[in-house]
């Protein structure tokens, strides 16, 4: 079945910091590699040198289809400590359009793995938190397993980040960490993202980390799966339509929601088939 990225909802811009690229060059290179959604999640205040709170309060300045791709204006919050304590005031995460939350060692004051965990789970159970960033990165010793069933429970996404797996990152726990979460989410029947974490364009939606971890697990594709579930927590997109034994996609983008499917054969990347049917 022919696959194609949709979509990389975890990137970096300048204002960032230590990204190198521009929110119009990002968007452009995502146009260049056939995205339909890019997802612009810039640092929150706890990480030196990300972009001052004001920026987050001025995104409406930013048109949210631009060159032909749907943008989603974001941020990535830190989870602060092991009571899921994040960073920007609420008032804040009310104007984004997508909120991810992950553990950062310059920001992270952790404890024990079974506290560590309850932190995560803590911002897991936060209704504004959608994503959780690169748990398997090794930062914080984690419970994999407890999270997979909050995340079930919760429709809060756990994250396959590719960047974090790159070998001049030097974190050897996070391919078997992930490998390990890509068997629990098929074995809890749970979604999961993709994410690049790009800080650099052409790092967008580049999985080349994560996709031998996918074949190692066996993971399930879309293909022939017609089973599908509302996410409430998602971004406010939505994938509508049925995907039929032959492996063609048909549906549309809309403002409600997300839909995905809903049990271990459908369980949700950033892929869909493109096969025989009208596709997006």
């Amino acid at each position: 079945c022919p696959m194609k990225t949709l979509l990389d909802v975890h990137t970096h811009t300048i204002a960032s910091g230590h990204a190198f690229s521009s929110l119009q060059e990002m968007t452009l290179t995502a146009k260049e590699k056939g995205l339909d959604i890019l997802g612009i999640t810039e640092h929150g205040p706890n990480i030196p040198g990300t972009c001052d709170p004001i920026y987050f309060r001025n995104l409406h300045c930013v048109p949210r289809q631009l060159y032909g791709i749907k943008l989603m204006l974001g941020a990535e919050l830190n989870i602060l400590n092991t009571k899921g304590d994040i960073d920007l005031d609420e008032d804040y995460w009310r104007m984004l359009d997508i909120r991810i939350a992950g553990i950062h060692s310059l920001c992270w004051q952790g404890g024990s793995k079974e506290e560590n965990t309850q932190g995560v789970i803590n911002a897991m159970r936060n209704p504004f938190v959608q994503i959780i960033s690169h748990p398997g990165d090794g930062t914080a010793e984690l419970d994999f397993e407890e999270l997979m069933k909050v995340s079930r429970e919760t429709h809060t996404l756990l994250e396959i980040n590719n960047h974090s797996m790159a070998p001049i990152r030097h974190k050897t726990v996070a391919a078997p960490n992930n490998l390990e979460l890509l068997e629990l989410a098929k074995k809890y029947e749970t979604p999961v993202i993709f994410g690049s974490d790009a800080h650099f364009s052409t790092m967008i939606a580049d999985y080349s980390n994560i996709m031998p971890l996918v074949e190692k697990a066996e993971f399930p594709d879309f293909c022939g799966f017609s089973t599908f579930s509302f996410l409430p927590k998602s971004p406010f997109f939505s994938f509508t339509g049925a995907v039929s034994t032959f492996g063609s996609c048909c549906g549309s983008l809309t403002n409600t929601g997300w839909l995905v499917p809903g049990y271990v054969f459908g369980i949700f990347t950033p892929w869909l088939c493109t096969g025989n049917g009208a596709g997006f």
